[in-house]
């Protein structure tokens, strides 16, 4: 297949191309240390995941590590209270069971909290002697207090929904969390209790059946940030703990999440999300205002986990755009100026290889066009539906449709490396921001409660409706579906519910059998995921059972590749194995000529960030949609 960009990149010929594009470096959890003067990260310009610390006044790097970290950048860093070491969660070849490890500049690394099931760092006491851990170790997720000298940990909450958040006051006397207790079962409230777990204390942010969610502790511990979507649009609060109230921020005209108080208390940093494009905002809490850090359009991002904060008022965020790499940024809040820390890597590439997306919208009131053959669908509430375009300039072009997982997630205007290579295959690539999205408000994602391969699979199908309608330049005949995760079962769907659209489809860790699902996921999963959206097996026994792909089998009409990591716990491998012999007792038959193909991943959960594995996941892609979509010059 032609590739648009060939005359800018004549240095490097398609053959290499997979594995040049795939093994550019990456960096992930960038987090500033206690004084604001390093920042840690997870960097593969080794050509293996390490942690490396830079120097945020001269932008120098050393690697602490030598292969003790893991190969899946996919868990987030936090700094010890002394800034002596860095904390990281290890687990088996991707399973997610982590156990939380210590590493010094030294290059010792040592566990630090080891307990079955899966643990996360919430957070780091400023005391030096406390952790705040999140832990699967006696079924739900609750929170766990390490005490570091004694290395005894403690187990603060018992509840049995999961609990979210986990922030320790700056005195390390009081916790705060969310979770919900009400009879609501789409609620999430914020407590406060003391340090031991004790008098937890429901503070009342919003009204039931909203979430809220605490985000950080100002300072002086007087105040809490939060986050609600009582009113549709998630917004910034900040609460006081003695008054108890909350002072809310911004104009609701967009959503916008919260993510740290400023070393002082005075301001707020926010991000606000518009037409799948992210900004990055700061409030000032003596007026209120707020203002956008002044960046290119695109997606902008502060720390999530660990601190934003660098010294002389300087603040680190990462920047990316839909053709251009993440850059890490130190950005001056004074002079709105700011410093590249480490710049985006293209190695041999020309940067200006790479495509720009197109935001369209259309239309969609849960209903296709194209005939429905597995699930007979009702018109839903009409919506304008976002989606993402990107054309590879292939005339005419086979086209790729990309759901997003989740589903609670978007796709926004970044970069993508899946995007990309398939752009410079020839194929384009179009990404719809179904019902159930975020970025959109409350209601948006609620609209996909109780209706999994419902509503949400039209937008999917209507996007493709649309962009075929007003692209006379997309190949009709060689349009493929291709998702992981929730976008996996998304694939699965568009091949059983819409055939007719597609000529393929890749299904990568994807979802197939609803109640094996709920069986066989984490805890968290099961009660945040499956029980909020879709009730339990018991209580909706006709939903679990029409909605499974696995159930639909009689409609394939299409090749399909079936990709699945042998040590996901999150979507577990039996839903690929219980697909396929599905497809088997069906007279379906499997290979390269067949109706179907079936890989396993071994060493490999739920996806990976690891250079050699994004390689050979790439492979396995470009080879199937190679032979079964084609170039179209055959």
């Amino acid at each position: 297949m032609s590739d648009p960009g060939a005359d800018e990149t004549a240095e490097t010929d398609e053959g290499d191309l997979l594995e040049t594009l795939a093994s550019l470096p990456s960096f992930y959890h960038p987090t500033a240390d206690p004084d604001g003067e390093r920042v840690a990260i997870y960097y593969d310009v080794t050509g293996r995941n390490e942690l490396h610390v830079l120097d945020a006044a001269t932008g120098g790097s050393e690697c602490w590590t030598d292969g003790q970290v893991p190969r899946d950048a996919r868990w987030h860093l936090r700094w010890s209270a002394d800034g002596d070491r860095v904390f990281f969660h290890r687990d088996e070849a991707g399973d997610e069971q982590n156990d939380l490890h210590a590493v010094d500049s030294d290059g010792y690394t040592e566990p630090v909290v080891e307990m079955d099931g899966q643990v996360t760092l919430r957070d780091v006491g400023g005391d030096g002697e406390t952790l705040l851990v999140g832990s699967t170790r006696d079924g739900q997720m609750n929170l766990y207090r390490h005490d570091l000298p004694a290395g005894e940990t403690t187990k603060l909450t018992d509840y049995e929904r999961a609990v979210w958040g986990g922030l320790l006051d700056p005195d390390c006397e009081r916790i705060a969390y969310a979770t919900n207790e009400s009879e609501d079962y789409d609620n999430l409230d914020v407590y406060v209790a003391n340090a031991d777990g004790s008098d937890p204390r429901n503070l009342g942010v919003g009204q039931t059946g909203a979430e809220a969610v605490p985000v950080d502790w100002s300072p002086d511990g007087s105040r809490l940030l939060v986050s609600d979507n009582t009113e549709d649009l998630e917004r910034p609060g900040v609460y006081d703990l003695e008054r108890g109230e909350v002072r809310w921020l911004g104009d609701l005209d967009a959503v916008e999440e919260p993510v740290a108080f400023g070393p002082a208390g005075e301001r707020v940093l926010a991000l606000r999300t518009r037409d799948a494009a992210v900004a990055a905002v700061v409030y000032d809490l003596g007026s209120g205002i707020s203002r956008t850090l002044d960046l290119p359009d695109g997606v902008a991002a502060f720390p999530r986990e660990g601190s934003p904060w660098l010294a002389d008022g300087r603040v680190l965020l990462t920047h990316i755009t839909s053709d251009t790499r993440p850059d890490l940024l130190a950005y001056d809040l004074a002079t709105d100026e700011y410093e590249v820390l480490l710049e985006a890597d293209y190695g041999d590439l020309d940067s200006d290889r790479f495509v720009e997306a197109e935001y369209l919208t259309f239309e969609s009131n849960g209903v296709a066009n194209t005939e429905a053959r597995s699930v007979e669908t009702e018109p839903a509430r009409e919506y304008e539906i976002g989606a993402l375009l990107y054309d590879s300039g292939e005339r005419p072009s086979p086209l790729i449709v990309n759901p997003h997982g989740g589903p609670r997630a978007a796709d926004h205007r970044a970069f993508g490396l899946y995007t990309q290579f398939l752009c410079s295959q020839g194929y384009s690539v179009l990404q719809v921001n179904y019902r159930g999205s975020t970025g959109r408000g409350r209601e948006f994602v609620e609209a996909l409660y109780d209706d999994w391969g419902g509503a949400e699979q039209a937008d999917v199908a209507r996007g493709v409706e649309h962009v075929l309608d007003t692209r006379g330049w997309v190949d009709e005949d060689r349009i493929a579906v291709f998702g992981g995760s929730y976008g996996g079962y998304a694939a699965y769907w568009q091949l059983l519910q819409y055939p007719a659209l597609y000529a393929a489809g890749v299904a990568w860790i994807g979802v197939t059998d609803l109640r094996d699902m709920y069986e066989n996921t984490m805890p968290h999963f099961r009660t945040e995921l499956m029980e909020k959206y879709l009730g339990t097996p018991e209580e909706a026994p006709e939903l679990y059972e029409e909605r499974s792909p696995v159930e639909h089998v009689r409609n394939l009409a299409a090749p399909l590749l079936i990709v699945h990591g042998v040590n996901d716990r999150r979507v577990p491998v039996s839903q690929a194995r219980r697909f396929r012999d599905a497809l088997d007792d069906f007279g379906y038959t499997e290979g390269e000529e067949a109706d179907y193909e079936y890989v396993e991943l071994g060493e490999e959960g739920h996806a990976s960030s690891d250079i050699e594995r994004k390689v050979r996941t790439l492979r396995i892609l470009d080879d199937f949609l190679d032979r079964r979509l084609g170039s179209g010059d055959d």
